[in-house]
């Protein structure tokens, strides 16, 4: 069949289950071909394309009708866009012609191949009849309001029944559905068609002579599936046997949906065991902290799916003494599947335009497809796990796509997500191709979170392009939040979007340490014998410690650089300093790094052969990661952290450095780049900008230089902040944010009580 069905008040409307009922019908019958036939310019059904709860249409009828589309290219329908470009006098002869009715308003929306105007019944004059008439077009008046303009001969139904014979569609297995006087050309055609609920009291009186058109009850979609089952278009069964079979509901209350699993899988003796994860940074033990007190749970995240250690487990136990209702579903993945998802695609597409790199990012389509894959499986698995109602906590640009498939499964959960990488802004995200995909999948949460509000700002202002937005609510971002003190700082931050009628809720959550990890760290016995050793080995040198992953958007090399600079520029400093620089390698499959550790390795040894004096090195660089136990010793030992990405989410590094200075009174300064998220939060560090070779020197002698008083006031400033804001406070404040969210949200959907007083 062919369902051709206006928009607003027809398709789009309706109650939720009406319209997922409909939606999930259209998607199980790919040959039910959808057209879109509206007033509305193709400008403005846009947006609607990247919502990924309605389907995709595949031919758009929009403009009244003078403007006919593929609804995938959203190339014109050909030979119907030229015969009807033909008719069109353009728009400055319809402009001149109606010049002399003052009364006229020009509707401010995007319109093609017609002009609408804003006016009312008595301005529908004899006289502006004619005026319409001697240019050679037709005027259409509709909803008491509105007033179009349209080449001759032209508007949905004439439109439409040109398409159905363009695509040879038999006229009986066709539907019309409409609500509006301006979807009455649509009945004419002679097609089987449905006035909705609440249409338009005119389009009723117009059609009700017409055998062929039936009044519905329900609204909006409710009414289109009313005209599917009056009319037989499904079958003697019915709707009935159409309906998707619900999905199982599972029993947990709160999901975590994240890349990783709650333990470390490892093979040993040929066989894949678990093991606890050894999380550099707290996240996991934290989120496994929300069920420790018996609630119900799952943690969704993927693992490879090999025959050699025999049948997949589907769901495990995490820790039944300490999470005795926790389960870990498993999705199981082949290793080409992870290979492409995460090691290729996300680092190669993503990861890049993400931190502003975009110029390095590779987008293949196949990749794509394997992502939407892996990510709708990940929703799968996550709609089975969740009880009625439960909470999804959703975690990264990895499963980007999973609320877009989670709320056509389950309309019914509340959907948060936390984006762990920085967000650019829209001139950079904007570059990927499925922008539109991504924004209306973010859009499906009712809340999502960032570590900053610089971040959050700019996922309104990507929103803003692709969806049409409401702003319902904005806070001040200070004292929390730096506001001009740096790249990053931001003094307005947006809290709450309304967009197609729903509201979606933001926030800003920078996530925190665990310091206890910290601090029994500190008092090991290990790590104090290691600290010994660090002062003797390094007795009269002031130590400068970078610490970072091998990655260009870390500036690595700006910062070697800048050091070299140093040492040029203050030669009394040579003997006297030492840069210690960790480096991370990225893994092996990641080929992208190659060249940058090249340059690296011969940036070090450069400086060091220039430099490099009997019994002292400028540069200890050491190619490889450190237990967390041992960083701690070289943080204690520091007394300057250089940590200087050109765009970084966040940085726990420049937190971890802080925390242990903290713990110890130490007067260690952080030397911090205004590009990395943690710089809006962390009061007391020194603020560099990256790209500026001499403000990296500049700033780096000045914390080298830097009184001891001035030092700990600064650090006693940072570790403030660091103190309060955990990992704990974290998790706590961005799941109490999201409840919150979730009852402002019920609370704007109860309908309002009407008093009547007698």
């Amino acid at each position: 069949m062919l369902l051709a069905t206006d928009l607003d008040g027809t398709f789009l409307a309706g109650d939720t289950q009406s319209r997922l009922k409909l939606y999930q019908l259209i998607a199980a019958h790919p040959d039910i071909t959808l057209v879109f036939v509206t007033g509305r310019g193709l400008e403005s059904v846009l947006p609607l394309l990247s919502d990924p709860t309605i389907p995709q249409p595949h031919y758009i009828i929009c403009d009244v009708g003078c403007t006919v589309v593929h609804g995938e290219t959203l190339q014109p329908v050909q030979p119907l866009q030229g015969s009807i470009d033909a008719l069109w006098p353009g728009e400055r002869v319809v402009e001149e012609a109606l010049a002399g009715f003052a009364d006229l308003q020009r509707q401010d929306v995007p319109q093609e191949r017609r002009c609408s105007y804003f006016c009312t019944a008595g301005e529908v004059t004899p006289a502006l009849r004619d005026v319409v008439e001697d240019i050679d077009c037709d005027l259409l008046f509709s909803a008491e309001r509105y007033l179009d303009v349209l080449p001759r001969g032209i508007n949905k139904g004439h439109t439409l029944s040109g398409l159905v014979a363009h695509l040879n569609i038999a006229e009986e297995r066709v539907l019309v559905a409409g609500d509006t006087l301006n979807d009455l050309s649509m009945y004419e055609q002679g097609y089987l068609g449905v006035c909705v609920g609440d249409s338009e009291s005119e389009l009723i009186r117009s059609t009700e002579q017409r055998a062929r058109v039936l009044h519905a009850n329900d609204t909006g979609c409710g009414g289109i599936l009313e005209a599917i089952a009056h009319f037989g278009f499904l079958g003697p069964a019915g709707l009935e046997a159409e309906e998707r079979e619900e999905l199982k509901r599972g029993k947990a209350d709160l999901i975590i949906v994240y890349h990783r699993l709650p333990y470390e899988e490892v093979e040993q003796d040929g066989k894949l065991i678990r093991r606890r994860p050894q999380s550099p940074n707290g996240i996991i033990p934290t989120l496994l902290s929300f069920f420790a007190d018996g609630k119900a749970g799952s943690w969704v995240a993927w693992s490879v799916d090999d025959p050699q250690y025999g049948e997949f487990e589907t769901h495990t136990e995490v820790d039944t003494k300490k999470y005795p209702k926790l389960v870990a579903a498993r999705v199981p993945l082949t290793k080409n599947d992870v290979d492409i998802f995460y090691k290729k695609f996300s680092k190669e597409a993503f990861w890049p335009t993400l931190h502003t790199f975009w110029e390095r990012a590779s987008f293949r389509e196949d990749h794509w497809q394997v992502f939407l894959a892996v990510n709708k499986k990940f929703a799968e698995c996550t709609a089975a796990e969740a009880a009625e109602g439960a909470t999804v906590w959703i975690h990264d640009y990895n499963l980007w796509m999973v609320p877009a498939f989670l709320r056509e499964l389950r309309p019914d959960l509340v959907i948060a997500f936390f984006h762990h990488t920085y967000f650019p802004s829209a001139d950079v995200f904007n570059v990927l191709p499925w922008r539109r995909e991504i924004i209306g999948s973010l859009l499906q949460c009712d809340y999502v979170g960032f570590h900053i509000p610089r971040q959050a700002e700019n996922f309104v202002d990507v929103a803003r392009g692709v969806a049409p937005i409401n702003v319902r609510k904005k806070v001040g971002c200070a004292p929390r939040f730096l506001t001009y003190g740096c790249a990053v700082g931001l003094d307005e931050m947006t809290t709450e979007i309304e967009v197609h009628g729903r509201s979606i809720h933001l926030g800003a959550h920078p996530v925190g340490l665990d310091l206890n990890r910290a601090r029994s760290a500190l008092e090991s016995a290990a790590v104090r014998q290691r600290m010994t050793e660090l002062r003797e080995e390094l007795e009269g040198v002031r130590v400068i410690l970078s610490v970072e992953r091998l990655d260009y958007t870390k500036g690595i090399l700006e910062k070697l650089n800048a050091y070299e600079m140093l040492l040029q520029e203050h030669p009394e400093l040579i003997g006297k300093i030492t840069l210690i620089t960790v480096c991370v390698p990225a893994a092996r499959e990641m080929t992208i790094y190659s060249e940058l550790q090249s340059q690296i390795e011969q940036a070090v040894g450069r400086i060091n052969g220039q430099f490099a004096k009997v019994g002292w090195s400028p540069i200890q660089f050491f190619f490889r990661g450190f237990p967390f136990e041992e960083l701690v010793a070289y943080y204690a030992m520091a007394d300057v952290m250089w940590i200087t990405p050109l765009r970084d989410g966040l940085n726990l590094v420049a937190k971890e450095y802080a925390a242990v200075q903290g713990m110890i009174d130490g007067t260690g300064v952080l030397v911090l780049s205004e590009f990395a998220g943690a710089a809006a939060e962390l009061r007391g560090a020194v603020l560099a900008n990256p790209h500026d070779p001499r403000e990296l020197v500049n700033t780096c002698y000045f914390a080298l230089t830097m009184s001891a008083a001035q030092a700990r006031s600064r650090l006693r400033e940072l570790f403030e902040v660091v103190q309060y804001n955990d990992i704990d406070h974290w998790g706590q404040d961005f799941l109490r944010a999201v409840a919150d969210s979730a009852t402002a949200n019920r609370e704007a959907e109860k309908p309002e009580l009407t008093l009547a007083c007698g």
